[in-house]
């Protein structure tokens, strides 16, 4: 195995593909090695990593290199080792692995996300964006005509490519990793068949609730199911739309078509996996990909919120109360076009972001549309036994299109609801008959008696709250064995200014917090305006 070294870095010697063709090199210097090897290249990722030398081994499925090194704590988001690939490749395979040690209570241990981009660059944007798939696989694999989920088929071209290394967190000692890089010689494969994408519209029922689930993972990610079988188990939810939501990679795109059907709209998009929140992007262009390699301190939100909003999407944090490391929402919600309250199984995480959520309605009382943020709820199911369309959205659309339902959610008629078991329908009116539904508004005088009217189906055991800017003025009796009821309730604009209705479940049942059930639904606001 002739391998040389020039410049700290092994290197292959021949310019065309052989046994000894692949190079790993210096480059741009901020990944340092303490003994030879790779270099990073964005915005100073790779600063303070440690390594040997690169190990090469040849098989007969081509060249193996070993790339072995040590990121310390507080190493950058992003570390991107640099393979250089000499024309003659048809396929290129990374592995890799790092230590897990066990560390006190209290203390983070080390968790190393991975990617690739390829002869387009790092730069962030995306341009050479080829796959990622975080720390939900040990291995993938690239070529012309295939690719492991989440990433992208496609030649693989000569030139400069980077693996990017992420490390989520770093234990106190470090965290020591070992990546395989093999480029497989032969004529490029593929080509990858065209892309198909799902259509925009299903058939619908003309304006009517259509009921949806937005934040859904498969195997394109860091789920474990496929989307045939998200779409069997989102039929068996009672479902009319889902949104595609895979972490960092639109590589599931193009495998959605034949699960879509009549019965079936299926909205394309990302969850924008970055280390200060997950934001989704619901229903964007098919093969839209969005950065995440930034943080709030970076000022980079907006643009890639007009990255979505230009491909046709909605912006919509999710779990903004979660508590897992970078999962909370630190960029304010000003690019939002609604806000993921409930998020899965409901608990803490969700009465808080409900909380927070229904103190920043007040603000819609001054009026307009963007005075005020709707909710919505999504499963944010990986795998078997988490549950598809618990919760789900139920929205109130022209038709089941994109369109129509992207509409609907961003002006905020819908309510969330824990099955499509559970019914909802409110209003308010006036005493001249004038109606106001969910997410709408209606004009009165301050004095003028309006009575806030619900009724409910499948919420056996539940009780009613109609909430106000002062809090929750009414709680119904307990709904009986039947799960069927209606409730009015009389108020005036001076005494509150919007009214959104809770139904919950007793305070002992799981989920709960203090003196307060698990939500079984709640809608959106009513807000109550003074006359023109």
């Amino acid at each position: 195995m002739d391998v040389t070294s020039v410049g700290g870095a092994s290197v292959g010697g021949a310019s065309a593909f052989g046994r000894r063709a692949l190079v790993v090199t210096g480059g741009a210097v901020s990944l340092g090695w303490a003994a030879g090897g790779v270099a990073g290249a964005q915005d100073g990722a790779g600063a303070g990593a440690r390594s040997g030398p690169g190990v090469a081994a040849g098989t007969g499925d081509g060249v193996t290199w070993t790339l072995r090194g040590t990121l310390p704590p507080g190493a950058p988001d992003y570390v991107y080792l640099p393979v250089d690939v000499p024309a003659g490749v048809s396929e290129l395979r990374v592995a890799y692995r790092y230590d897990r040690p066990v560390v006190a209570p209290g203390t983070t241990g080390n968790a190393l996300d991975i990617g690739l981009f390829g002869t387009a660059g790092v730069a962030v944007g995306g341009a050479g964006f080829r796959g990622w798939s975080g720390g939900a696989r040990t291995e993938f694999f690239v070529r012309g005509d295939d690719a492991t989920p989440g990433y992208l088929p496609g030649p693989v071209d000569a030139g400069r490519w980077h693996i990017v290394l992420s490390p989520y967190t770093v234990a106190p000692g470090g965290l020591t990793y070992e990546v395989r890089v093999t480029l497989v010689p032969g004529p490029p494969a593929g080509p990858a068949p065209d892309p198909r994408y799902p259509p925009q519209r299903a058939r619908g029922r003309g304006r009517d609730w259509y009921r949806g689930d937005c934040h859904l993972h498969t195997w394109y990610s860091d789920g474990r199911r496929t989307p045939e079988e998200v779409a069997a188990l989102a039929r068996a939810a009672g479902l009319d739309f889902i949104n595609s939501s895979e972490h960092n990679t639109h590589a599931g795109h193009r495998h959605w078509a034949g699960e879509a059907g009549d019965d079936l709209l299926v909205m394309l998009g990302e969850e924008v996996t970055t280390r200060n929140g997950h934001v989704l992007a619901i229903g964007t262009d098919p093969g839209t990909f969005v950065d995440w390699r930034y943080r709030a301190r970076d000022n980079r939100f907006g643009r890639y919120a007009g990255v979505i909003r230009r491909a046709g999407g909605l912006v919509v944090p999710a779990h903004p109360h979660a508590t897992c490391v970078g999962c909370a929402w630190k960029y304010g919600f000003a690019e939002a076009d609604a806000v993921e309250v409930w998020n899965g199984a409901y608990g803490a995480e969700d009465e808080a972001a409900l909380a927070e959520w229904d103190n920043t309605l007040v603000t819609g009382v001054r009026g307009g549309r963007r005075g005020w943020l709707p909710a919505m709820g999504g499963s944010d199911a990986h795998r078997d036994p988490e549950p598809v369309g618990r919760p789900q959205t139920v929205v109130l659309a022209d038709d089941l299109t994109r369109v129509a339902v992207q509409e609907g959610i961003r002006a905020g008629r819908s309510y969330v609801a824990e099955s499509s078991s559970v019914r909802v329908d409110f209003s308010l009116m006036d005493g001249r008959g004038r109606r106001a539904g969910i997410g709408e508004r209606l004009a009165v005088g301050p004095e003028a008696a309006v009575t806030a009217q619900l009724t409910a189906s499948g919420v056996p055991g539940c009780t009613v709250r109609f909430v106000t800017d002062r809090g929750a003025l009414y709680t119904s009796p307990v709904v009986g064995p039947s799960g069927e009821v209606a409730v009015r309730w009389t108020t005036t604009s001076s005494y509150a200014a919007y009214v959104r209705a809770e139904i919950r479940h007793p305070s002992g049942a799981p989920g709960g917090q203090g003196p307060s059930g698990p939500l079984a639904a709640f809608t959106n606001p009513v807000f109550l305006d003074p006359p023109p």
